[in-house]
């Protein structure tokens, strides 16, 4: 029988190995993977709050505000004072950023495909919905005590 010790290092060392791939893919480009996911983030959609963001990437507030500034003094994104909450803080890409990620898209397509080598199409799908619910069991308990990854609704941008 597996150890949850076990599967917790095996875990982390497939993420290891998939983000150093990542960061030494876009290296030349002075872009992280942790970068890359929150412009990839910002692709599905016009704009999203600062929150919202934080809630899409699995990553903390702080690291986000980070990534946006530098990603900002690039010229990648743009930050707006959201229209009716005056403390938050709307994000989108630039067309800077939307080229920019183009082309690591491009780039990074052999990464990707590399990585589905590893699976049957049955066993990717059946991965996804096992890591889905990993996140979901390990995600903090929500007010009410319920563990729970569905994103809060925030108004939109």
């Amino acid at each position: 029988m597996t150890s949850a010790h076990e599967f917790a290092r095996a875990l982390r060392a497939a993420y290891l190995a998939l983000h150093r791939q990542t960061n030494d893919c876009f290296a030349k480009n002075g872009v992280t993977a942790d970068q890359f996911v929150l412009l990839s983030a910002l692709t599905d959609a016009d704009a999203l709050t600062q929150q919202e963001l934080v809630r899409r990437i699995g990553s903390d507030p702080n690291t986000v505000r980070a990534m946006l500034l530098l990603l900002e003094g690039r010229g990648l994104i743009a930050r707006e004072r959201h229209p009716s909450d005056g403390r938050a803080r709307c994000v989108r890409l630039t067309g800077k950023g939307r080229q920019v990620f183009k082309k690591l898209w491009t780039k990074s397509e052999p990464l990707r495909a590399r990585l589905m080598t590893a699976f049957r199409p049955e066993e990717a799908a059946a991965l996804l919905e096992l890591l889905h619910r990993v996140a979901e069991a390990m995600a903090p308990p929500a007010s009410n005590g319920r563990r729970t990854t569905k994103p809060k609704r925030t108004s939109a941008c």
